[in-house]
């Protein structure tokens, strides 16, 4: 989990037992978002879910808002562990390595499948923030994974192709996440990735074709 500002106001625990307080408390968090959705979220309905006195969750928390943050920043922390790990065991080839990306973020907003866009809709500044960050980062891991592989990839602008490419998996992925409820695929979200690997690999294994752009 990052370190919040100040504003945030929340900081991670030293201690097993308290660490293991605040899961509980998370645990209970995600589970009020995913079953009731954000109009019921409130310290008050999380402290039930957990087993515990609403004074128990204010000592930690200054209030919804806060609360909401540390779910976010989690599930954000998870996104980039589980992106770091899967790109450091892909194979070599750019294949493995667009697949691998996109398995992970896929991996990651499944197991959060009625989280995420709960969150997504209810955005405040310092949580645009650190899904920015979050983000950012994982960019720039595909991007670092990717470079061994230059060799095979045709566009002319490889370091901007990777970017690119990069920057649509995740666009797709946020956006399927935020709009499946009202504009569903039909895909499962490892049908997802193996589609977004397949249109990811087309483009940069295709080189650009020649005569006036329009």
């Amino acid at each position: 989990m990052s370190q919040p500002s100040a504003d945030q106001g929340f900081r991670p625990p030293q201690q097993a037992r308290s660490r293991e307080s605040l899961q509980k408390v998370l645990a209970a968090a995600e589970h009020v978002l995913a079953v009731q959705g954000i109009e019921e979220f409130t310290v008050g309905a999380v402290a039930e879910q957990a087993g515990m006195s609403v004074g128990a969750i204010y000592r930690r928390f200054s209030g919804k808002n806060q609360l909401l943050y540390a779910v976010k920043d989690q599930l954000l922390g998870q996104l980039e562990t589980g992106v770091a790990e899967a790109l450091r065991a892909a194979g070599p080839g750019l294949g493995e390595i667009v697949g691998a990306f996109a398995q992970a973020l896929a991996d990651t907003f499944a197991r959060r499948d009625r989280i995420f866009p709960e969150l997504l809709d209810n955005q405040r500044a310092e949580g645009r923030d650190r899904g920015l960050q979050a983000l950012a980062t994982i960019q720039d891991a595909f991007v670092d994974a990717v470079r061994r592989c230059l060799p095979e990839i045709r566009r002319p602008d490889q370091e901007q192709a990777v970017r690119m490419t990069a920057r649509t998996v995740i666009g797709s992925c946020v956006h399927r996440a935020a709009s499946g409820r009202f504009w569903p695929d039909g895909l499962t979200w490892s049908e997802w990735a193996a589609e977004t690997t397949g249109m990811a690999l087309a483009y940069l294994t295709s080189p650009e074709e020649s005569g006036p752009r329009v």
